[in-house]
């Protein structure tokens, strides 16, 4: 070890914390909280190797703190190794239960603390290495997985007015976002496959009301919010985590941040992180795309939007990662140009649609 890795100790007890502190400042970086609020914040800012974390602490303890740190998208991936004086069988089948990786007991033994350390750091590292080495052993089966999640999610833009570029600029901004928000590489990744079928549901929806020039009715409007819904049940339930996110991105990405969204009118926090970041992505693509009906707004409209609409439409984190992306944003848009062929086929659709 040559200090490259980071641990987060955590205790109430500062005294203890000291102890820890002796046996690992030689090896790794120390961060340390004094309670499980902290905890969680500081695992949110400094994304630590691995988290030490006291179980008997007042306010929070530490299962409580392990269950909100494994729900939570961006430190569910960070070991937890308790550090405790109850060595009931009870309480480390329930710390296994909430997904930690080992159990140690006060008072600790410095070489103990070190191999356990050690140990664990090992076997993330070698996760993170075999997750890539069957991604590459699987490539052409993966690529033709992908495949048929673009192809599905095309079917929905060939329903609407949409071009298939727009998912791929979708999926590309919600990839970005999701590192710049602190998601792992697996979950940034698994969120970009999973943003194309966000508008399956429209399969469902009549062209009528799809591809109208004007206001839609209240009856319209009331049909074309269900097809958030429909995607749902489209995707159907699956254990493949791809299909299990695309479902939950179809159902949730015109929820609203302040809850006045569809169809469940879900508020802030309660609206999955995927969703969240899918909801900027697609609203500002939407915004700054040309269609048969409308016009392109310029890129700096759309950010202004994007911006007026922190904390009301869009969750005020995810909104401000995005327009300070302004750069990346406009070289992902600029990739996936739609061509005039694609806009003439839309524009075609719309006219037939309306003489037929």
């Amino acid at each position: 070890m040559n200090k490259t890795q980071t641990i987060l100790v955590v205790d109430d007890i500062k005294e203890n914390i000291d102890v820890l502190n002796v046996i690992l400042k030689e090896d790794y970086h120390i961060k340390f909280a004094l309670s499980g609020k902290m905890a969680i914040a500081l695992a949110k800012k400094f994304k630590p190797d691995i988290i030490l974390l006291d179980v008997m602490m007042p306010e929070m303890d530490g299962f409580e703190t392990c269950q909100i740190l494994k729900q939570d998208m961006m430190t569910k991936n960070i070991p937890i190794i308790f550090v405790t004086g109850n060595s009931a069988t009870v309480d480390e089948v329930h710390g296994f239960e909430l997904g930690a990786v080992d159990y140690i007991t006060k008072p600790v033994t410095p070489a103990i603390v070190k191999s356990r350390i050690n140990t664990h750091l090992r076997l993330a590292d070698h996760e993170r290495q075999l997750y890539k080495e069957v991604k590459a052993k699987t490539k052409e089966l993966f690529d033709t997985q992908i495949e048929i999640i673009n192809v599905l999610g095309r079917a929905s833009e060939f329903k609407d007015s949409d071009t298939g570029m727009h998912i791929k600029r979708v999926s590309a901004y919600a990839h970005l976002i999701a590192l710049k928000y602190g998601l792992d590489e697996r979950d940034a990744e698994l969120l970009a496959l999973a943003a194309p079928m966000h508008d399956v549901g429209k399969i469902g929806v009549e062209d009528d009301i799809l591809k109208k020039r004007g206001k839609l009715t209240d009856e319209e409007r009331s049909k074309m919010c269900e097809h958030a819904l429909i995607g749902g049940q489209i995707l159907g339930n699956h254990h493949s985590k791809i299909l299990q996110y695309a479902k939950l991105i179809a159902e949730q990405h015109h929820e609203k941040w302040d809850g006045t969204g569809y169809p469940l009118g879900l508020l802030g926090d309660e609206i999955h992180i995927f969703s969240r970041i899918v909801a900027v992505a697609d609203v500002f693509d939407a915004l700054t795309s040309k269609r048969s009906y409308k016009e392109a707004w310029p890129v700096e409209k759309a950010m202004d939007l994007i911006k007026g609409q922190a904390g009301k439409h869009f969750d005020p984190k995810v909104a401000s990662l995005f327009v300070l992306s302004l750069d990346e944003v406009v070289a992902i848009k600029n990739t996936y140009k739609d061509d005039d062929l694609s806009e003439k086929k839309s524009s075609e659709s719309l006219v037939l649609n309306k003489e037929g």
